[in-house]
């Protein structure tokens, strides 16, 4: 395998507490900001292929001057160049931001491209599935195993004339199910694929010294196909309500609870 590609994404600490202004935007000056973790089972997973087979692996992320920590924990952890794309010049929208991660990502030709299942902070998976579709490659979602075969230690004959698959065992709700994918492909990580490693001292140092580009996607002036307008905290949850009573009196006090604030 020659070159594996990671999609990354800087998402807050699942452990933070999110701030808001006044105007319904997220402060996030003070906040810790994280690899999505998720995303983590793609970056761990690249690097595994990579000690197995060889080759390189690139992360790519899009995000302002803050997102750059989270590539360089990646490349301490383990992967061997990034990439950023400049987001001023890109509308707030998954089928914008896909677009130019994937005119981003044709030029590496990679072998395998992988993502996480989906981002905590906005619970959209549909950015990597997307960047699949405008490569033209085929992918396979939640993957709890992966291994990847030459056709010939394949159990059934291939399909197409590929020389390397991607067996891919997916959780499916309680389930699992095999994919076999010719490569390259798209594979995104479910929990439980594998255990993320921590970043060494000594390759954190070493983390300064690899690539990271800044590319300017060419975004041109296209609107965004969905607009956010406002973020809102959930509202404080009110006191509870003590019932008194057998269990005949606590029924007739809830209904009657229920009923006043037009829930039944």
């Amino acid at each position: 395998m020659q070159r594996i590609v990671v999609l990354l994404k800087q998402t807050f600490d699942t452990e933070e507490k999110i701030l808001f202004h006044d105007d319904g935007s997220i402060d996030d000056r003070e906040a810790k900001l994280v690899i999505n973790p998720y995303d983590e089972y793609a970056l761990e997973e690249a690097i595994r292929q990579k000690e197995q087979h060889g080759g390189t692996v690139t992360v790519i992320t899009c995000g302002n001057e803050k997102a750059e920590e989270a590539l360089r924990t990646a490349l301490a952890i383990g992967a061997d160049e990034a990439i950023r794309l400049a987001q001023d010049k890109l509308p707030d929208d998954s089928f914008e931001l896909a677009k130019a991660l994937a005119a981003a990502i044709k030029p590496l030709q990679p072998d395998l491209l992988l993502a996480g299942l989906f981002a905590v902070d906005s619970g959209s998976g549909s950015v990597a599935l997307q960047v699949a579709q405008r490569l033209q490659i085929p992918h396979a979602s939640a993957a709890v195993k992966l291994a990847i075969r030459m056709a010939d230690q394949l159990e059934q004959t291939p399909i197409t004339g590929a020389s390397h698959y991607a067996v891919v065992e997916q959780d499916i709700e309680g389930d699992a199910q095999t994919a076999i994918l010719p490569l390259p492909a798209l594979i995104t990580a479910q929990q439980g694929l594998n255990e993320p490693r921590y970043p060494s001292l000594p390759n954190i140092m070493k983390a300064k010294r690899k690539p990271l580009h800044t590319v300017q996607p060419d975004a041109g002036s296209v609107p965004a196909r969905t607009l956010r307008t406002r973020l809102m905290p959930k509202p404080p949850r009110a006191a509870g309500i003590r019932l008194e009573g057998d269990a005949r009196q606590q029924a007739l006090s809830l209904v009657s609870a229920l009923q006043n604030k037009g829930l039944l």
